[in-house]
């Protein structure tokens, strides 16, 4: 039903910065929320992304690949298990349930979760403003102004609640630039296109699973080319996604993560970090090793597995790129010559404070300098007014390991639905008793 308030205020309840899976699963919770409200009580809403059209880590559509989180995951079942938005109702009104029943998949390939995500946000399209790019967030009383630039200028949006989803931002080693042929992997598909099939080598540098679909697409894809992969693993090690140890990413989880100290906090990542990170699916890993095995069979090999290894130097050369390879356990050094060198060296949260210009300064920190936020992933600011802002995403060191991941994304967006409403209910109940007292006063 849209925005039914839009008529009547040019103020948003919600703007959100950002239209990833987490804010393109909080827009569909809103969107809910507005079929089945009154209509005074409907959350109106904008949803700025500064890219032209939905995408979602397109240059790591391999081929194949498939989710590591299962479908029901989606963006709304765990939220509202009738959603219409929900992963089932996708593949029925693609024709495809009953074949994805005989499938007998938990885990659909990565294409075709980016078909349902990019479904899900023509389903709300009309709340989106695409090619935004927002560069800042102002205070303006109790309300929050926010800046945008897109084709047509400059723009202003007023709302009384912000809620930031910028996403992940590509890391690369110190001292290594992107280039010509030296690349991260989120953009591997993007930078082979039109490479041509003579290629000769590749390096890809990590241990983790893009490293990994990055050596297995590589050394499938160009069966002239020999593909290195270096790490400071002995070899790659299989994720944990064993029953329990997957509790961890269950919305409880983030309850007993938040209320846990810093001590049990450091302990229970430490122990699960083998669910996310620098690790890789068990099939995966086998498959490299029988094609490694069969390679060495027939005397021709391909897949080199350099563990032990680290890249100390990297200069892009224009036509290649030319790596110094050091063996950590014997300190001795190879120069390598490739077409392209592939960093899959993992991602960094975003800080939303730089985008909050003046109002950065009324940022709560807690000791150790990072950002103090609620349960309801609403910002502690010390003033101004009473404008709320939410984050999704740089939220692990509070809420846990499903901070940035696909998991949590539809019952984080309904916790964040219900925080406004209760927030926009308080405000109500307050100018009404002020109201009521100015009422008495003049009696």
């Amino acid at each position: 039903m849209g925005n039914p308030r839009d008529n009547f205020s040019p103020v948003y309840d919600v703007v959100g910065i950002g239209f990833g899976p987490a804010n393109l699963a909080l827009a569909i919770a809103l969107e809910e929320h507005n079929d089945s409200a009154p209509r005074d009580q409907a959350v109106t809403a904008l949803f700025l992304e500064r890219q032209p059209s939905f995408g979602w880590h397109r240059g790591m559509l391999i081929d194949g690949a498939t989710m590591q989180v299962s479908f029901l995951k989606d963006l709304a079942t765990l939220r509202n298990p009738t959603s219409r938005f929900g992963f089932v109702p996708y593949l029925h009104a693609r024709g495809r349930l009953v074949d994805f029943i005989n499938h007998k998949i938990l885990y659909p390939t990565r294409e075709e979760f980016h078909d349902y995500l990019e479904w899900a946000a023509a389903g709300v399209d009309h709340l989106v403003s695409y090619s935004s790019e927002v560069t800042e967030v102002r205070a303006a009383g109790d309300l929050l102004e926010v800046v945008v630039q897109g084709p047509g200028g400059s723009t202003v949006h007023r709302a009384r609640n912000v809620v930031v989803a910028c996403g992940l931002r590509p890391r690369m080693p110190d001292g290594v630039k992107p280039g010509a042929n030296v690349w991260h992997s989120s953009e591997l598909l993007t930078r082979l296109a039109g490479r041509t099939a003579d290629a000769r080598r590749f390096v890809v540098v990590g241990a983790g699973q893009s490293a990994a679909e990055a050596a297995e697409y590589l050394h499938r894809t160009y069966p002239q080319a020999e593909v290195q992969a270096v790490f400071a693993r002995y070899g790659y090690s299989p994720a944990d996604d064993s029953p329990y140890a997957n509790r961890v990413f269950d919305p409880e989880a983030v309850d007993v993560y938040y209320d846990a100290d810093q001590d049990a906090k450091d302990r229970l990542m430490a122990y699960h970090r083998n669910t996310n990170y620098a690790v890789v699916d068990l099939d995966l890993i086998e498959e490299l090793y029988r094609r490694a095995y069969q390679e060495k069979v027939r005397g021709q090999a391909r897949l080199h597995i350099r563990g032990v290894s680290e890249v100390t130097d990297v200069r892009d050369e224009g036509t290649g790129v030319t790596l110094r390879i050091r063996s950590q356990a014997t300190g001795t050094e190879e120069t390598v010559t490739a077409d392209a060198a592939v960093f899959a060296t993992g991602y960094d949260e975003q800080d939303p404070v730089p985008l909050l210009g003046p109002l950065a300064p009324y940022v709560s920190r807690d000791t150790a300098g990072r950002l103090r936020i609620g349960r309801d992933y609403r910002l502690s600011l010390d003033g101004p007014g009473d404008a709320g802002i939410y984050v999704q995403g740089g939220t692990e060191h509070t809420h846990g390991i499903t901070s940035s991941l696909l998991s949590m994304v539809a019952v984080r967006s309904g916790e964040i639905l219900r925080s406004v409403l209760e927030h926009r209910d308080a405000a109500k109940d307050r100018d009404d008793t002020a109201l009521a007292l100015e009422g008495a006063a003049h009696d």
